[in-house]
């Protein structure tokens, strides 16, 4: 038997951190789209079930439109069963909005709920297969684990969203405490919340897995995305998982040292030949971090840089993360306002040198009347 495990997909979000409005309607209109065809795939591969363990939604004011596409999304995919356990993004309002809830979309509470899906196997012998879920908050968080209880004798597949961590944290409802779910009997944890992919054991008997975002939103989820299917030998039982990258568009951020370059145009063919190396597809949003120490009589235009970039991709951005070599000497009789202020920070006590780098970087932006980011 398969089942597939996604968490974080974020419908409706925003978009907008790095996008323009026009990019950012068309990605949020791409997240949905994935979502359907992440069902598609399901459909395909005779998987019946799918566990949305969290954040189905990205805020609580969804719009009309994600809500009916989501909802007509379930209702024509009878013969797959959702199993939607709510994150700290979601709040209800999608079910909220539904008249009757479809059949096939499962839902869990406050406190723990199961659901029996199939049997592990055709033996007589063969497990039944148990999801069993709850959605935390500020008053169950510290009381859930006392309260699960499972058959052993059983396959039992436990959903829950929330960062893990090896013990209970009371004043914060999204931690789930690894060390209380040890030794109660599940075999598979399918988490939420964390945006990367990962998988470890739980204890001699389960593992737990995130499988991370659906599709990546911003510069701070990089690398492949998509989601986990967890198959059940018929005969035997026993688990095998694979992640299956999914994402419409990939996120690449990368360090280019600049260290070398004496100028703009240096630095230009340092990024091109960078970008030729790595050849990331069109339809990607790249960033671009400059490193490495330059001098500080360099010219360096940042905006030049980008624009020099960003029609090769579907979102381009650098950011200058270089620091500057300056021989302070050189301007220590320099009559003009750079050599003044480079002499008026490098004479304050109370400043150590990286932190005065970093002021002189700043300090000759804005003397050349470049933007400061």
């Amino acid at each position: 038997m398969k089942i597939l495990h996604c968490a974080d997909i974020h419908l409706d979000s925003a978009m907008t951190s790095n996008l323009d409005k026009e990019k950012a309607r068309e990605r949020k209109k791409e997240l949905l789209a994935v979502f359907k065809d992440m069902v598609g795939y399901a459909a395909n591969e005779n998987i019946k079930c799918i566990i949305i363990a969290g954040d189905l939604f990205d805020t609580r004011n969804v719009s009309a439109g994600a809500r009916k596409e989501v909802y007509n999304i379930i209702v024509n995919s009878p013969d797959i069963q959702f199993y939607y356990l709510q994150g700290n993004h979601d709040d209800g309002s999608f079910i909220s909005s539904i008249d009757e809830i479809p059949d096939n979309l499962k839902m869990f509470g406050k406190q723990w709920t199961s659901y029996k899906v199939g049997h592990a196997g055709q033996e007589l012998n063969s497990r039944d297969i148990y999801i069993t879920g709850v959605e935390l908050d500020a008053e169950n968080a510290g009381s859930v684990y006392c309260s699960l209880s499972l058959n052993v004798e059983n396959y039992n597949i436990v959903v829950m969203h929330g960062q893990e961590a090896s013990h209970i944290s009371k004043n914060n409802a999204q931690i789930i405490s690894l060390n209380e779910l040890r030794n109660k009997g599940i075999d598979y944890l399918a988490l939420g919340h964390v945006h990367e992919y990962s998988m470890d054991r739980l204890d001699a008997r389960g593992i737990y897995c995130y499988p991370g975002c659906l599709e990546g939103r911003g510069f701070d989820e990089p690398g492949e995305h998509g989601f986990v299917v967890l198959d059940i030998d018929d005969v035997t039982g026993k688990t095998q998982t694979e992640f299956i990258p999914f994402a419409r568009r990939h996120i690449y951020v990368s360090q280019v040292d600049v260290s070398d370059c004496e100028s703009t145009f240096d630095m230009e063919k340092c990024i091109r030949d960078y970008l030729e190396n790595e050849a990331y597809p069109s339809n990607s949003l790249v960033k671009i971090e400059l490193t490495g120490a330059v001098d500080v009589e360099t010219d360096k235009d940042i905006i030049y840089l980008t624009k020099r970039f960003e029609d090769k991709y579907y979102y381009f951005r650098i950011k200058d993360d270089t620091t500057y070599k300056v021989d302070y000497m050189s301007f220590e009789h320099d009559v003009s306002l750079k050599g003044e202020f480079i002499r008026n920070v490098m004479a304050r006590a109370d400043i150590n040198e990286e932190d005065k780098s970093e002021i002189i970087r700043y300090g000759l932006q804005a003397l050349r009347g470049e933007d400061i980011g």
